[in-house]
């Protein structure tokens, strides 16, 4: 047995630094965080200065189990977790359940997994660092309360089949993807004229070579065509030339954000991918610490690029910078994110190999000399109108850094006028130029592009909003809600007009382009929208972008030690609690709702809002005589945008297409999507698809797919065995049960043993599912994985704790009498088992009825 167990979360971590450590070490990993908060009552004691309490997983406690039992066998244990707050905690969390003292456990932290960086952490421990832990334990205590205690206020105020949540950082964040959505929805294109002009000219071997130049711009067509005519028969002469020295520098050396960024625009990762990949390079001893706000570099790494730098490239190229942080609240003892070794280019594994490189090509980059260019900009005049119009080129002189990289940028960085400049032949002054053609190209102002993965992580991080642990999952989360999707936009046609002048003539064409496409961007959908409205409404302070900054900052003072967590909390908690009371007294339920106009035919309002199951239109109102009509909008609809022609459109449906095998054959769209129903069956209809364009022909040959898909393949005990594939997946249903098919089966061609093995485990599963079971009442007592709870009907029910506080058993339930369950029940559910008694119909004035149309009859 080793002397030292050194314990690291992640288990590929654990082998890397287990092979530098040798023999007296042991290294085992945690796999991560050990505890979290309890589920109940938030798992804080809000009136004990919020006290934690937290409880080990039911999939932790092997993890646990082993530590404890290598604890005890070890002379010391050593905490080696991440080097951030929630590292930090997490080693706390260790002592705790291990029954290790914090005060003199020693606790050891590195920025890269290197045999010099290892041996110097363990030469040098510290202990457990108290403020980072309850700096952590702040942000952790204080998200739970505000999604324990916001959550439920949408729960009621908004008639949703989903679970609805809300966070401290994850509503901001839509918020900011809420606001651009509407700010590109209310904007309005304005066109102005552009002039651009091309000349000939000899290059320095002496050939013709064409080149551009730039007039001003004009706002009205008659204005460019105007200008346009003043320049027939001129002469164009050059009467100016300047050649301006430039230079380009590098980019910092990558922090999380930038990393994220550069990684998104380079190579199209997500967030959360980007993440993954440089924690495998982290854990490889390929890289530093991944999760970092600091610009720094240690002096051990800026020796290794001057050596790379100049032994691949020469003197010349190398120029030594030192980074400041804009970041105020960077940690500068931190690193950037770097190669460990300069010297090793690149990675042989295919999966972090392109983000390697990047951090590698960015690392040398940030220390190598700036780029030197040469501007030239002529300025050549009209002779008919005095006018001048400017041919602007660039030179390269010096490399620089540009020889081993060049840094992207956003879309809304880039303004219109920017383009690449090429190079322009040898101009003088008092030269003539031969005109081939001048045009007045019509252009259009454009709106703010969406939000990216990137683009967001880089705008939360200007608002000083989430840290570099925060932004991964933030932007999942929302994505995982149904607040956000990432979608791509087709574009549409647009004309635009140009007027040409050459051979001294004036022609007038009309072009067309695509604009607005867009690609793996960021959208609200109309639960977001109608969500953050709420949010903001009510609860200000949440939504308010420099109030959740500085939030963010009261956690960097407690973990400077500046300020104490518990008083950080109380100031926050005790105005949200009364916020929260006021909103469920007297808030009006959430509707979303937008008056379209007035259906022609029946003569009812028309509105377009959020439904149970999400977004729609209605016609009519529930007190009319009439039940209203509904229809869901389609994918790419929103609430906000739907126009009166577009919310009529989707009432074509459902549609009777007619007859096949006797029975009905009519098309409609649902919750999953837009079907086919013949008699009582419903055929999904395949993505892409439009369901108003659907044929009776085509109807019927998804008819026909669907019944041989759904044909026996198999008996089982005399009853037929069918197969599918659902929303989670394949599956083969018998006895009125779906049973999952997982991967390790071969699914197109199950065996017989395959499907009484599927069947049997499912069966013996669903036996040892029910503790007692009474179908006739849609109430059971089942086996969960934190222990017995009550299921009624679609709800799922907990049962507590007994008298002597500690949990109910499965041997406890499982003489409890169905009166005892039903009073549990009407605890968590008032009047559940109250007789329900229809309400009569509201009697409608005398003047009213008379004038109430007949409903329209069907189409057929």
């Amino acid at each position: 047995m080793a002397k030292n167990l050194l314990i690291v979360e992640s288990p590929a971590k654990a082998k890397t630094i287990e092979k530098i450590l040798g023999k007296d070490f042991e290294v085992k990993s945690c796999y991560g965080h050990i505890r979290d908060l309890e589920k109940d009552e938030m798992g804080i004691d809000v009136k004990n200065n919020y006290q934690p309490r937290y409880i080990v997983p039911e999939e932790k406690e092997r993890v646990v189990k082993e530590l404890r039992t290598l604890a005890k066998k070890s002379e010391e244990v050593w905490l080696a977790t991440d080097e951030d707050r929630e590292g930090e905690a997490i080693s706390w969390h260790l002592c705790e359940v291990l029954g290790l003292d914090p005060s003199t456990t020693k606790r050891i932290v590195f920025h890269e997994i290197t045999k010099p960086a290892i041996i110097k952490a363990v030469d040098s421990p510290r202990t457990v660092d108290m403020n980072l832990v309850n700096a952590q334990q702040a942000r952790r205590i204080l998200d739970r309360i505000v999604g324990f205690e916001l959550s439920p206020v949408l729960w009621r105020k908004m008639s949703m089949k989903n679970n609805l949540s809300a966070g401290r950082v994850q509503s901001v964040a839509v918020r900011l993807i809420a606001e651009r959505e509407r700010e590109i929805n209310a904007f309005v294109a304005v066109s102005s004229f552009k002039i651009e002009a091309l000349f000939t000219a000899k290059d320095t071997t002496g050939k013709q070579v064409t080149f551009g130049a730039e007039g001003k711009k004009f706002n009205q067509a008659e204005d460019a065509e105007k200008f346009l005519q003043s320049c027939i028969g001129a002469n164009y002469t050059v009467t100016d030339i300047q050649v301006k020295p430039g230079k380009k520098s590098p980019s910092a050396p990558f922090t999380t954000s930038t990393l994220q960024q550069e990684a998104s625009r380079k190579f199209g990762y997500s967030v959360s991918r980007t993440m993954l990949l440089a924690q495998k390079l982290y854990e490889s001893g390929y890289i530093s610490y991944m999760r970092t706000d600091s610009v720094n570099l240690s002096d051990t790494a800026m020796d290794g690029i001057r050596n790379q730098v100049t032994n691949q490239y020469g003197d010349r190229y190398y120029q030594p910078r030192k980074y400041k942080n804009k970041n105020e609240s960077a940690q500068e003892a931190h690193e950037a994110i770097r190669p460990t070794y300069m010297e090793n280019a690149t990675v042989d594994d295919p999966d972090t190999k392109r983000l390697y490189e990047l951090i590698w090509k960015r690392t040398m980059a940030s220390q190598m000399a700036d780029a030197e260019l040469e501007k030239t900009i002529a300025k050549i005049q009209v002779s008919t109108n005095k006018e001048e119009l400017t041919a602007s080129g660039e030179v390269l002189k010096f490399e620089g850094f540009l020889k081993v990289y060049r840094e992207d940028r956003d879309d809304e960085d880039i303004t219109e006028d920017e383009q690449a400049e090429g190079m322009l032949p040898p101009l003088s002054v008092q030269q003539q130029l031969p005109l081939r053609e001048m045009k007045a190209i019509e252009r259009f102002s454009r709106p703010l592009p969406r939000y990216t993965e990137a683009s967001l992580v880089k705008k939360l991080e200007e608002l000083g909003i989430g840290r570099p642990s925060t932004y991964a999952p933030t932007i999942s989360t929302i994505q995982k809600r149904g607040y956000v999707e990432k979608r791509d936009k087709e574009g549409i046609r647009r004309d635009f007009r140009v007027f040409r002048l050459a051979d001294n003539a004036i022609t007038k064409i009309t072009e067309q382009e695509n604009t607005g496409a867009e690609k793996s961007k960021l959208f609200p959908t109309d639960l977001g929208l109608v969500v953050t409205d709420f949010l903001k409404q009510y609860f200000d302070d949440i939504m308010d972008y420099g109030f959740t900054a500085r939030v963010e900052e009261e956690f960097d003072e407690v973990a400077a030690g500046k300020i104490k967590w518990n008083t950080m909390i109380d100031d926050f908690y005790i105005p949200f609690k009364k916020d929260v009371e006021n909103t469920i007294e007297n808030a009006e339920r959430i509707k979303g709702e937008r008056e379209l106009g007035v259906d022609a035919e029946s003569g009812k309002k028309i509105v377009a809002r959020m439904g149970r199951y999400g977004p729609m239109v209605q016609i009519g109102d529930v007190n009319d005589e009439e039940k209203p009509r509904f229809a869901a909008l389609k994918k790419e609809q929103s609430i906000e945008t739907i126009t009166l022609d577009e919310a009529l459109q989707l009432f074509q449906l459902p549609r009777t297409l007619g007859e096949y095998d006797g029975q009905e054959v009519a098309v409609n769209i649902g919750r999953f999507g837009p079907y086919v129903k013949l008699g009582e069956q419903f055929i999904s209809i395949p993505r892409g698809e439009d369901p108003l364009e659907v044929t009776l022909d085509r109807a019927i040959a998804l008819i026909n797919e669907k019944q041989k898909a759904d044909a026996p393949i198999s008996t089982y005990e005399n009853k037929p065995v069918t197969k599918g594939k659902g929303r989670f997946g394949p599956f083969i249903k018998w006895n009125d049960m779906f049973i999952n098919v997982p991967r390790r089966y071969n699914f197109d061609a199950l065996s017989a043993s395959d499907i009484k093995e599927l069947i049997d485990a499912k069966v013996a599963k669903e036996a040892n599912r029910y503790i007692q079971h009474w179908p006739e009442e849609k109430i059971a007592i089942e086996n969960g994985r934190w222990g017995p709870f009550i299921r009624f009907g679609k709800k799922m029910l907990k049962l507590g704790k007994k008298a002597d506080d500690t949990k109910y058993t499965a041997e406890d339930m499982a003489t409890v009498s169905l009166d005892e369950v039903k009073k549990i029940i009407e605890t968590q559910v008032p009047n559940a088992f109250a007789k329900k008694t229809k309400a009569a119909p509201a009697k409608k004035a005398a003047a009213k009825k008379t004038a109430t149309k007949k409903a329209a009859p069907k189409k057929k």
